[in-house]
């Protein structure tokens, strides 16, 4: 069999499906990089991966559009032939006080955060049906979904909604295929925002019972595991340092 095929989400940018990807490549698997607006930045992410030895390609989709979608996952299938795993790493995180969040906003981060992992899920999971070895889909969720913080309604409203999702395609597509498996991460502060300050970087890490922030590694880590463990599905994972089941007695700390 040729080289697996990985298909990631959001990895044109240089954020956490871009390491995902870079971690990937190193095991082996072929590469499909997923922009959407970053086109330039996904270009880059390819010749850099090329330059390393990997086989890569970008391929660009509106996930918010199910014949884009649909498309992708096609041209995907007809440059490899196969697509064994999708991480679902596009996601948009935007803040806004509960008194300014509109419709629209819901609706955008709806679109993106669950109808685009549905969507990516639902036709890569299809298309892995007749495969023998079948495939592996991860979703990227939130921590913060047990303990939401403020200004970021719309965004945990969306995210709350992918462990439904990973438990119902697991079901889904484990009874069309049994080595079809779906699970989600839910990471924590492993890639914290570079405009924050060093102040609030600490209060983060201190927020956390591990009492350090997290890096990429941590996730990417994860990532390994539910790749590695076939009997693993419809499991929703934090990899947050904690955060989940500890509540700092400060009232008020920066957040990631």
């Amino acid at each position: 069999m040729a080289n697996p095929v990985a298909l990631i989400t959001g990895s044109g940018r240089r954020r956490l499906g871009w390491e995902i990807a870079q971690a990937l490549a190193q095991r082996g698997y072929t590469l499909a990089l997923h922009y959407f607006q970053s086109q330039q930045s996904a270009l880059e992410n390819v010749t850099q991966l090329r330059q390393a030895g990997h086989y890569a390609e970008a391929f660009y989709a509106d996930l918010r559009q199910a014949q884009s979608v649909n498309e992708m996952i096609s041209r995907v299938l007809d440059t490899f032939g196969r697509l064994d795993v999708l991480v679902n790493a596009a996601a948009i995180w935007e803040s806004q006080s509960l008194e300014k969040v509109t419709a629209d906003d819901l609706r955008r981060h709806w679109e993106t955060n669950v109808l685009g992992t549905f969507l990516c899920a639902q036709r890569a999971g299809l298309a892995m049906v007749p495969q023998r070895e079948g495939g592996c889909i991860i979703n990227l969720g939130d921590w913060a979904i047990t303990r939401p913080y403020t200004d970021y309604a719309a965004y945990f409203v969306s995210k709350g909604a992918i462990p439904t999702l990973t438990r119902v395609l697991a079901v889904e597509l484990g009874l069309r295929n049994p080595r079809i498996r779906v699970n989600a991460i839910l990471p924590g502060p492993v890639m914290v925002p570079e405009t924050m300050s060093q102040e609030e970087r600490q209060a983060v890490a201190q927020a956390t019972l591990v009492k350090r922030l997290g890096e990429p590694r941590h996730v990417v880590q994860a990532v390994f595991f539910l790749l590695d463990n076939d009997f693993v599905t419809g499991a929703c994972i934090p990899v947050d340092g904690g955060r989940t089941i500890f509540a700092p007695s400060e009232t008020q700390l920066p957040q990631a």
